[in-house]
């Protein structure tokens, strides 16, 4: 599979808000299996889920401690991933001053839909 694509899956299987959560908490460091349904508010079974669907992608692993499953981050790209997702941004892009190919034509000003 080509980069591009792996990428593309990767942001398909983050892309769900328990599992952002998930991340988030997993970027301040390793948490057992029991840490996640505090937080979450779901139950374990669907905790579990979650768990195994970002392990399946290389996202997260885990270690046995006794009986506890202690998961970690694994993929370096995930806290840039959560830094850009938490930014702020204060305006849009500016609009272009005319079109690229003919020099001519100006933006009304309006975003058309």
């Amino acid at each position: 599979m080509d980069d591009q694509r792996d990428k593309i899956e990767l942001l398909r299987t983050v892309a769900h808000p328990a599992r952002i959560k998930i991340l988030e908490e997993l970027a301040k460091g390793v948490k057992c299996v029991s840490d996640f349904g505090d937080f979450l508010g779901i139950n374990q079974p669907n905790v579990s889920q979650h768990l195994a669907a970002l392990r399946s992608k290389g996202v997260i692993d885990f270690y046995m401690d006794g009986r506890l499953r202690c998961y970690f981050l694994v993929d370096a790209f995930i806290p840039d991933l959560l830094g850009i997702l938490k930014k702020q941004y204060d305006s849009p892009l500016p609009a272009p001053a005319c079109c690229p190919v003919t020099r001519k034509g100006k933006y009304p000003g309006e975003r058309r839909r």
